[in-house]
């Protein structure tokens, strides 16, 4: 019985706080937590976002930056992106790749739902989702 109880913290434990990232059928594709760990659905970790908004991946290496104006920039400080305050997700040239709705509903230029990230912030759902791709 202990056992059992030992289990069930652990689980419990790993996925304290951390938001769930899922595809657009609703399988667990990773894991957001608090202080911007990614991981991926094995709670490996695969990368982290900074509260300075430095985007690094496993390796600590710096990939990219969320400016505070919603700007996603790459490594090398070129604007690959915007996530406007309405959660509307540009490229650099201002095309539509996408939206983060209030709800944690992500969806491509189509509005086809591509995923969920219930409770993320929407520039982490849209770093995530669009621009950087954590293995």
């Amino acid at each position: 019985m202990k056992n059992v109880f030992l289990i069930i913290y652990c689980a419990f434990s790993l996925g304290l706080g951390a938001q769930t990232i899922q595809s657009g059928s609703y399988s667990t594709t990773g894991y957001i937590k608090p202080d911007g760990t990614i991981q991926n659905s094995s709670y490996s970790t695969v990368g982290y976002i900074k509260k300075d908004g430095t985007i690094q991946n496993s390796s600590y290496s710096t990939i990219g930056y969320i400016k505070s104006d919603g700007t996603i920039q790459n490594s090398s400080y070129s604007t690959v992106g915007y996530v406007k305050k309405d959660g509307t997700v540009q490229n650099s040239s201002y095309s539509t790749l996408g939206y983060v709705k209030d709800d944690g509903t992500v969806q491509n230029s189509s509005y086809s739902t591509i995923g969920y990230a219930k409770n993320v912030d929407k520039e982490w759902a849209a770093v995530v989702f669009f621009f950087f791709k954590f293995n």
